[in-house]
């Protein structure tokens, strides 16, 4: 039996709002499966839906209501006005995210200029967001991305591509590589792991069971991957150097802390997101 577009959405807003999910997610999917905008979308309420389109968006509708991330149901996210592709091996960029690579590049330029070719790498890239995002928003930028798995590597990359962003990207584990072939850099970014361990008891099956376990977690307090960090800087920032970090909420003292214990003259500043949580800590070395 077809159904009308407003028929299929009403069916799916109403089957998610009982599985717990987002019921505009139904949305989301079908403007994916017709391939259409959002405008033509509501411009198209009293069309039929094919029986094709119906049996492929019920289909995904399903997939969401047991849990699937509709970012991976769909294949790609938006961020900072551009679409990023995302699968199972990256985690889904995240508004907040943006706010990192904001207050990046307002920083770069304050405190560079113009004149100085800045040498920036994003360390646990995933996606690419960050780094590629940072490429295209200030393309005078050098930047490399590193990740510890070749699979979100491979995700990476292909944004870089689909969206000609030159970035280069390394397989590393953490400042590792860079320790070892003896660069150093202007400016270090990342979105690191910083999830307590603990705190997966209470946090949604979208997440949990379908975002990358090594993306998420990190140790008792989730402070695990700054610890190493706070290691791995000194060998690898220039005299003059800017260090970016998303944290988690209620993270930014101890992180802070580590950051003003290692580089005891820097300026240590503490973001607050939109929804007024501290979600990133700044750095200012040798300015």
């Amino acid at each position: 039996m077809s159904k009308k577009v407003f028929e299929a959405l009403a069916w799916a807003s109403s089957f998610l709002k009982e599985n717990g999910r987002d019921e505009h997610a139904g949305e989301l999917l079908l403007r994916h499966v017709l391939k259409i905008s959002r405008s033509t979308l509501f411009a198209s309420l009293r069309d039929e839906v094919d029986e094709k389109s119906w049996a492929n968006f019920a289909e995904k509708v399903n997939k969401h209501a047991q849990g699937e991330p509709v970012q991976y149901i769909i294949g790609s996210e938006e961020f900072y006005g551009r679409t990023f592709l995302v699968n199972r091996e990256v985690l889904i960029p995240r508004p907040e995210t943006e706010e990192l690579v904001y207050g990046a590049l307002e920083r770069i330029k304050r405190l560079f200029g113009a004149e100085q070719k800045v040498n920036l790498v994003d360390i646990g890239t995933g996606s690419g967001a960050i780094a590629i995002t940072l490429k295209l928003e200030n393309p005078d930028l050098h930047v490399t991305a590193t990740d510890i798995a070749e699979p979100s590597l491979r995700v990476a990359r292909k944004n870089a591509e689909v969206l000609a962003a030159d970035v280069d990207f390394l397989q590393g584990d953490l400042l590792l590589p860079f320790i070892e072939s003896g660069e150093r850099f202007d400016v270090i970014i990342s979105n690191p792991p910083y999830i307590p361990i603990g705190d997966q008891k209470d946090m949604s099956i979208v997440v949990t069971e379908h975002e990358p376990y090594r993306a998420l977690f990190a140790g008792e307090d989730g402070l695990d991957l700054y610890r190493r960090f706070m290691q791995e800087l000194p060998l690898v920032v220039k005299e003059r150097a800017l260090v970016g970090f998303e944290i988690g909420a209620g993270q930014s003292e101890a992180v802070s802390g580590m950051l003003q214990e290692k580089f005891p003259h820097a300026l240590v500043e503490i973001v607050y997101d939109i929804n007024g949580k501290d979600r990133i800590v700044f750095a200012e070395i040798g300015f």
